[in-house]
């Protein structure tokens, strides 16, 4: 990102723009780490919804076995898939924030050495500027000297 330099310092616009964007990736990073969150809490209740039925058909006498153990199985199954959805999903979530906050900070870092190289290059000038100032001599003019100013005339006339 790069600031155009103003008078003194740097376009205040273009800095409040380049910090409300990198607010709004902030945000938008934080957002999707409290999505991923809630994913894995949602995915939690599914598993712990999954485990009570299975404790359930456990504990029920159907009077057959193999279906109560077809059915447990089946349950079961289900419950590992959802889990490893859950996984998958918790899994790109992450890889997800990781790169946006690699990129915010790399964002950051690459505003900042903007900031110091345009401040840098201002305090060049500013010490150019010094020099060349300092160089000059000025001499007294005399009072009674004519100056151009002295050959016009007043307003008014000619």
């Amino acid at each position: 990102m790069r600031f155009s330099v103003v008078e003194i310092g740097y376009d205040q616009r273009q800095v409040d723009y380049c910090l409300d964007e990198l607010g709004i990736r902030l945000s938008r990073l934080a957002a999707r780490v409290g999505g991923a969150a809630g994913t894995v809490r949602e995915w939690d209740e599914i598993r712990q919804e999954a485990a009570a039925l299975s404790g359930l058909l456990q504990r029920l006498d159907l009077g057959d076995a193999a279906v109560t153990r077809y059915a447990d199985d089946a349950v079961r199954r289900e419950a590992a898939q959802i889990l490893s959805q859950a996984r998958v999903e918790l899994d790109e979530a992450r890889d997800e924030a990781r790169r946006v906050r690699e990129r915010a900070y790399a964002d950051a870092v690459q505003a900042r050495r903007d900031f110091e190289a345009a401040l840098d290059a201002r305090r060049r000038r500013e010490t150019r500027v010094d020099e060349i100032l300092g160089q000059l001599t000025a001499d007294q003019v005399p009072a009674d000297t004519p100056t151009a100013a002295a050959g016009v005339p007043p307003s008014g006339r000619r």
